[in-house]
């Protein structure tokens, strides 16, 4: 299965760019999990239930690497968490993120 995951620093910014371009992946709701929060903050709990439904052969996709991770040290535990789960993990923008592909 296939999750997007969008965030958005401030309530005046929207979703829509990182929705649209999921929906284009093949992802739709409720498949596609959101939050509004700074980057550094801790606590998001749209990425948090994102993270508790994954399974083994699943796929995070993300618009940019910065939508998901505060840090560089942040995105590492998350793809090492990904890796031991047996999820996929690709970014849209970064296309050489894409853990789908066997090359």
């Amino acid at each position: 299965m296939k999750f997007g995951y969008a965030r958005v620093s401030t309530k005046s910014q929207k979703h829509d760019l990182q929705v649209d371009a999921f929906l284009k992946e093949g992802i739709h709701p409720p498949n596609i999990y959101t939050d509004v929060s700074s980057g550094a903050k801790a606590e998001r709990k749209g990425l948090d239930e994102m993270l508790k439904k994954l399974r083994e052969g699943d796929t995070v996709v993300v618009w940019k690497l910065d939508r998901i991770a505060r840090s560089l040290s942040h995105l590492a535990k998350l793809v090492e968490e990904f890796e031991q789960k047996g999820v996929h993990f690709k970014s849209i923008q970064e296309s050489f993120i894409d853990t789908t592909s066997p090359h």
